[in-house]
């Protein structure tokens, strides 16, 4: 699918949504999403150029449909340079090194799986497996990180995160850093059945190597994932990539 425009995209993903899915989440069905996505085309259309590209937005939700999330790990926002991001939090498709977080994020993952280190970063087999790779913003100008931070798109992370916590399968939550963390205590609200979790939340500091606790390193979070889904009874995730 190629789209020019955020709005032609949105129409696309609602319109090929399966009954159920993401597209039945109120976000999409009482005209946020358009206004949030009009809005957005104003931008490009008075000259600003967005990432990733329109047909991209909704990759996250189209690659790993609601029925079939077993994990969720939360983003802040796509990467800004264009070519960088496309619609996976933290995934990378752009032809320079691995970014930064993304480096320390598979070099745990390669520690915790006992595999070499990959050398390159997108991470759709993650996403076909049942892992959301979900951007709490979906979108942002090229070359201004978390330029659409604060327009809307927060909504349908809490809707998404809400959805997933309410429904009787057990899902894992990896929140890594202070934005994401701060989602927990939804999970936990309506993640609860008699009193128990029926999920599983690990929390942690951010990936990047800003973070001053350096706690990711060694936090385990790719094994006690894949520990948590198969005492449930769920395949595990196979977190290599393919070289």
């Amino acid at each position: 699918m190629t789209a020019a425009t955020v709005t032609q995209a949105l129409a696309a993903f609602t319109r090929d949504c399966p009954p159920g899915d993401w597209a039945d989440l109120p976000f999409f069905r009482d005209g946020r999403a358009a206004a949030l996505a009009a809005r957005i085309d104003r931008e490009i259309s008075a000259g600003a150029a967005i990432t990733p590209a329109p047909e991209q937005v909704f990759n996250a939700l189209t690659l790993t449909p609601r029925a079939q999330t077993r994990v969720v790990i939360l983003g802040q926002d796509p990467y800004p340079t264009p070519g960088d991001a496309h619609g996976l939090a933290f995934s990378y498709v752009g032809a320079r090194r691995l970014p930064a977080s993304l480096k320390v994020i598979l070099a745990e993952m390669a520690e915790n799986c006992g595999c070499a280190m990959p050398r390159r970063g997108d991470l759709s087999p993650w996403a076909r497996q049942g892992v959301l790779l979900l951007n709490t913003a979906l979108t942002t100008l090229a070359g201004r990180s978390g330029a659409h931070l604060g327009i809307g798109w927060d909504a349908l992370t809490d809707e998404v995160i809400g959805a997933l916590a309410r429904r009787h399968q057990g899902t894992v939550f990896m929140l890594w850093g202070a934005r994401a963390i701060a989602r927990a205590e939804q999970v936990t609200a309506e993640g609860a059945e008699g009193g128990r979790a029926r999920h599983l939340v690990l929390a942690c500091g951010h990936p990047s190597p800003l973070n001053r606790k350096r706690d990711f390193r060694g936090s385990r979070h790719f094994a006690r994932a894949n520990a948590w889904l198969d005492a449930q009874g769920q395949a595990p995730i196979d977190w290599r990539l393919p070289e």
